[in-house]
């Protein structure tokens, strides 16, 4: 293993990949470089490879088991190992996505019309879940000074003690920020939930990808009152394994992680796992802790080759090292054009296809959120064509200042 594990460039065309063959389906046009979804560019661990193959040599794929030992313990490990955090064998339960599990407990702890809060900008699919369930949106926006964000705790209880407001979706760490709430961050949200009664779901799907010096708390560490709160995450971001289907979820709260499994099984016939999905999981925890500690610092180096390659040459576009993921987050405010005029020069001009951070809320609208995942050479390639495209802006509006 090493850095050249992640500097290989590997083809992803042709493979029926949301993030290079479907570029048309939000950018207009196919022909572009992007950083895009969130799933990144970089093969599997050998481990899970090998784990894949092994299965993939039996020559039946039938009905899967997740409720059993060689599932769960690994789990359990992986917790205490990398987050000194001891979780129970019977609070996990499988799911077939980290969404669907959030929508089924939007669903199970409250009702049509119920308000549920959620911190922004924050990731698209909260908004479209709960709007789909038929629960109102409430936005706790993030504050937002010198490049860092910070929760509005005043707002925060002002939105949790309204008599509608029945949960919280927490992303932890946070995304497209980057931040990793503290532990005194996360005994505030916790406090805030328990004293208005609002249940409180935790997507920590980025939790694996931390820079250093920063560590990730998982909720259940912070409250005895478990009752009250769920985990739902996945290996999906960390092992780059999100077409093999499944995640987990951490449901203490038994009564409640009975109804969930009967939904689960009875009435959406969703309990069987994907055998690859299940094999992945279980190959990851095991055997790739130290894969995930070489990913981090090669995010790490593309994070700070970025920021300086944006100060020396795009020195309007602010950018602060994100605590956590493999995104990042840049501030273009200083930028003197607008949103739809800079997505059509990298577009035209620089061929790349960066997000537009307006669709993960209003706060999101002076921003892009480019995908760092990815090998030091695309990063490079990318951050070369928004420069032309920026460059190009620069130009055309020096030639009308002219006429």
């Amino acid at each position: 293993m090493g850095k050249e594990l992640f500097d290989e460039v590997i083809d992803r065309r042709g493979t029926y990949c949301t993030q290079w063959d479907y570029i048309e389906d939000r950018f207009g046009v196919n022909d572009l470089l992007p950083f895009t979804i969130s799933d990144m560019d970089f093969k599997v661990p050998d481990k899970i490879s090998e784990a894949l193959k092994k299965r993939n040599a039996h020559p039946i794929y039938g009905y899967t088991r997740w409720n059993h030992n060689d599932f769960k313990v690994p789990i359990v490990n992986w917790y205490n190992q990398r987050f000194q955090t001891i979780i129970e064998l019977n609070w996990i339960v499988y799911s077939p996505s980290v969404m669907y599990t959030i929508s089924k407990l939007i669903e199970l702890k409250s009702t049509v019309g119920d308000q549920v809060v959620i911190q922004t900008p924050a990731y698209d699919a909260f908004f479209k879940t709960i709007k789909s369930n038929k629960r109102e949106v409430v936005e706790n926006k993030l504050r937002y000074e010198d490049g860092r964000y910070s929760i509005d705790f005043k707002d925060l209880e002002k939105k949790l003690a309204h008599p509608k407001a029945k949960i919280l979706v927490l992303c932890s760490p946070h995304n497209p920020t980057g931040r990793v709430w503290t532990k005194s961050e996360l005994l505030k949200i916790v406090d805030l939930c328990n004293r208005y009664d609002v249940f409180l779901i935790s997507d920590e799907i980025h939790m694996d990808i931390v820079r250093e010096g920063h560590h990730h708390t998982p909720i259940v560490v912070i409250t005895e009152e478990l009752k009250n709160i769920a985990i739902c995450t996945s290996t999906s971001k960390t092992f780059n394994t999100s077409g093999l289907i499944g995640s987990y979820a951490l449901i203490p709260d038994m009564e409640l992680q009975k109804v969930f499994l009967d939904i689960l099984k009875n009435r959406d016939g969703l309990s069987s796992a994907s055998i690859l999905g299940i094999e992945s999981m279980m190959a990851g925890y095991k055997y790739c802790h130290e894969w995930v500690d070489e990913l981090n610092v090669y995010v790490s180096e593309n994070m700070h080759f970025t920021f300086d390659y944006l100060k020396q040459n795009i020195p309007e576009i602010k950018f602060i090292i994100p605590e956590s993921t493999f995104l990042a987050w840049l501030d273009i405010s200083e930028l003197s054009f607008k949103m739809k005029e800079i997505q059509q020069a990298l577009i035209a001009i620089g061929a790349v296809a960066i997000m537009d951070g307006s669709i993960y809320g209003e706060e999101g609208q002076d921003f892009l959120r480019m995908n760092l995942g990815c090998s030091k050479e695309k990063v490079l390639d990318g951050l070369e064509r928004l420069k032309k495209a920026i460059d190009y802006l620069k130009q055309g509006q020096l030639g009308n200042g002219l006429n």
